[in-house]
């Protein structure tokens, strides 16, 4: 029998991935200016058309993949086998930590990111510990 907590924990991480990833695609500009400010947001966007273009179908196509994450754990969240749900917990943790990582050996070389990475990587790592709590949870249910 499956747990209820994996059921709200993909449920809730489903509606954060599907909301950011539907603005991601459809409202590129603002979501790049509520997250970095007005000013980051206006050199992240390119100097030329050619460059906007580029940047903003990449803006779009990487809301697409955050959509699709979404839909996924939504699929996912009424998976009952315990087995599967533990594998799954544990490669969101490596999948969030890794991407915590990326974060700082990669986005603090950009000078216009790099203000921004300790909220990132917090964010990051608060992600990661919503799936170890699962993690120790389903394992003091097993043992107990």
């Amino acid at each position: 029998m499956g747990s209820s907590g994996f059921t709200v924990i993909c449920l809730l991480h489903s509606v954060i991935a599907l909301f950011c990833g539907a603005m991601m695609m459809f409202y590129t500009k603002e979501i790049s200016t509520f997250g970095h400010g007005k000013e980051t947001s206006s050199k992240l966007q390119g100097s030329t058309p050619h460059d906007e273009l580029l940047i903003q179908t990449s803006d779009s196509f990487s809301g697409l993949l955050l959509f699709m994450i979404g839909f996924l754990l939504f699929m996912v969240a009424f998976v009952k086998d315990t087995k599967f749900q533990s594998f799954f917990a544990k490669g969101c943790v490596i999948l969030h930590l890794l991407m915590a990582v990326w974060r700082v050996y990669f986005e603090r070389k950009l000078e216009d990111l790099a203000h921004d990475l300790p909220r990132l990587v917090i964010g990051d790592v608060a992600l990661s510990l919503s799936w170890v709590f699962f993690l120790v949870y389903s394992w003091r249910e097993k043992y107990d």
